[in-house]
């Protein structure tokens, strides 16, 4: 795995990829990238995080699948498989101080050609979702929106170290306990993509694994 994300040799430049040519030929790349590289998520991080500038490590593999065209005739569909991990650091809506939240992306793409043709998908497709591709796609920026998509709604701390104190004197004395309890459930799973194009390459379109 290369150290950072630009292109080490031989093979594509994340920021500048053929997205169509990398699907049809099955390839794969994988680095690491910084949050510094990433500044609207850096805008999430607060100013007193003990670390601004972790890493994320990232891979991406280039699939195809045969599918029936509009004309048709079988055809290979593109696809792009992605995963991140790493973590960051948010302020914490609770306490209101910096915490180290995780991220773990799992997602699965079908590639398509323009924007009006993603606009016709399914919305009910919601273990595969839809990119447009380009001959120069910027994997990074695509990096950067999944960890956008992926910070809670309401970032906290599993257990806060203590509770602010404008948390706790309302006028009752209480509201800072019933946010508390609002948010305690958190962000729901999201389901895992990867599954959904396993089943596709076993071309069995009902034979998602769960």
């Amino acid at each position: 795995m290369t150290q950072h994300s630009g292109k080490p040799a031989g093979l594509p430049n994340p920021r500048e990829l053929d997205l169509f040519e990398f699907a049809r030929s099955g390839r794969h790349v994988a680095g690491v990238v910084r949050l510094s590289q990433l500044p609207r998520m850096l805008n999430e991080v607060p100013a007193d995080a003990p670390d601004r500038d972790t890493a994320f490590t990232w891979q991406a593999e280039g699939a195809t699948q045969p599918e029936l065209q509009d004309d048709g005739t079988e055809g290979p569909q593109p696809y792009l498989r992605l995963a991140i991990h790493g973590s960051a650091w948010l302020g914490c809506q609770r306490c209101l101080a910096p915490y180290e939240q995780a991220f773990n992306v799992d997602a699965t793409y079908r590639i398509v050609d323009t924007e009006a043709e993603a606009d016709e998908f399914p919305l009910d497709e919601d273990e595969v979702e839809v990119i447009v591709g380009s001959r120069q796609f910027d994997l990074v920026d695509l990096i950067e929106e999944e960890l956008l998509l992926s910070i809670p709604l309401v970032p906290m701390h599993d257990v806060c170290p203590e509770v602010h104190e404008s948390l706790v004197s309302g006028v009752d004395g209480g509201e800072g306990e019933g946010n508390s309890d609002e948010v305690e459930g958190g962000e729901p799973e999201r389901p895992n993509p990867f599954a959904a194009l396993g089943s596709l390459k076993r071309d069995d379109p009902d034979g998602e694994k769960h």
